[in-house]
């Protein structure tokens, strides 16, 4: 798969009452990396994802990520096929950046793009 799926995200108000419910509802092993945000990893194995804090006026929701090698790229593209940026490129770390997009039915999807090797 050329852009595969490598990352979900599950965004509330409350990540703590997120947090101890996915932990308990499923035995998700899950850390926090600040108080906005935690990364999940599912036990027995499968694709890891986070829980996040929605800012102010943003509801609660579910998305996927996908990667690509060029975010500015994929938008461009996005757009031309009717999609609608939400969030422009935006830095994670000094290897990783993220940008969400609205499809047309209205569906968040979030981009990735690495400098690191992700695992198909």
């Amino acid at each position: 798969m050329s852009h595969p799926v490598v990352h979900w995200e599950i965004g509330g108000r409350d990540t703590e009452a997120l947090r101890d419910f996915y932990a308990r509802a499923f035995g998700w092993k899950i850390v926090e990396v600040d108080p906005n945000f935690s990364l999940v990893r599912p036990s027995g194995g499968g694709l890891g994802g986070g829980l996040a804090r929605t800012p102010e006026g943003v509801p609660p929701y579910v998305t996927i990520y996908v990667q690509v090698g060029d975010l500015d790229t994929a938008l461009i593209r996005i757009k031309g096929l009717g999609g609608t940026a939400l969030a422009p490129p935006t830095q994670i770390d000094e290897k990783s950046s993220f940008a969400l997009f609205r499809d047309p039915e209205g569906n968040v999807v979030g981009l990735f793009e690495t400098t690191l090797p992700i695992d198909d």
